[in-house]
C-alpha cells in the first residue's frame, strides 16, 4: 500500500538514518512473504521514526497496543532505558511464535513482555507508569485505549497513534465504520484539555499526544 508518492517514500528513505538492523530487513522480509495482511507492519520509515522518538524521550516503560510480527516493537525498544520494559499486546495468538523469534533475535527477550488477548482487559492490570505508548490495533477502540492509558501516563509522556488518517478516509463525506471511529478519535484528541496533539501525515497518519 502507497501512502506517499513512490519518489517521495524513496528520497525519505535514501535521506533516513536512525537504526540499521539485519533483524528488521529479515523480519520485514518475512513478513511479506508468509503473513497474510502485510501492509500492517510499520514499514521502514514509520519504523525509524518510532525508533528516532523513543531514543529522544529514553522511555523506562513502553506500551503498544498491537504487535503484529513485532517490527514496531523492536524499532520503539531501542530508546529503552537501561532497565526499561516494553509490554506489548497482540490478540493473535497465530504470530507469536515468530515473533518471538524476532525479538529473541533482536537481543530482546528480557525487555519485552509479549501478553496475548485483549489490550482492554489487560492494560488495567499493568501496574507500571507508561512514559511511551504506540496504538496500532482494532480502529473502534482507540478512543477506549486512550481512556485507559492516560491515567497509567506520566506528566510529558506520549501516546502515538497510528492510521489516524486511514487513507483519506476520516475525511470522505462517506465513512467506513473505522474511517468514523478514527475521525470521532481525532476529534476527541484535538479536543482534550489533558493532552497536546500533533497529526503527522507520515504514511498513513500518526497522531502524537502528549499528556500535560
Amino acid at each position: 500500500m502507497d501512502f506517499l508518492p513512490k519518489d517521495v517514500s524513496k528520497y525519505a528513505e535514501e535521506h533516513t538514518n536512525v537504526f540499521d538492523s539485519e533483524v528488521l530487513g529479515a523480519l520485514e522480509r518475512k513478513t511479506h512473504l508468509e503473513v497474510l495482511m502485510p501492509q500492517m507492519l510499520s514499514g521502514f520509515l514509520q519504523g525509524q521514526f518510532l525508533s528516532f522518538f523513543s531514543r529522544m524521550l529514553k522511555p523506562k516503560c513502553i506500551l503498544e497496543i498491537g504487535t503484529f510480527t513485532g517490527y514496531s516493537a523492536i524499532c520503539l525498544a531501542e530508546g529503552l532505558q537501561d532497565g526499561g520494559v516494553l509490554h506489548t499486546i497482540d490478540i493473535n495468538e497465530e504470530l507469536k511464535e515468530t515473533t518471538d523469534a524476532f525479538f529473541a533475535k533482536a537481543g530482546l527477550t528480557d525487555v519485552v513482555r509479549y501478553h496475548i488477548g485483549n489490550a482492554m482487559e489487560i492494560v488495567p492490570k499493568l501496574e507500571e507508569t507508561l512514559d511511551l505508548v504506540f496504538i496500532d490495533a482494532d480502529k473502534v477502540n482507540y478512543s477506549n485505549y486512550c481512556d485507559l492509558i492516560l491515567p497509567k501516563l506520566k506528566v510529558g509522556g506520549y501516546i502515538i497513534a497510528d492510521n489516524v488518517l486511514w487513507s483519506g478516509q476520516v475525511f470522505a463525506a462517506k465513512q467506513d465504520k473505522k474511517a468514523e471511529a478514527l475521525n470521532i478519535f481525532n476529534k476527541k484528541v484535538q479536543n482534550d484539555p489533558r493532552v497536546k496533539n500533533m497529526l503527522l501525515p507520515i504514511r498513513d497518519g500518526l497522531m502524537l499526544i502528549e499528556k500535560l
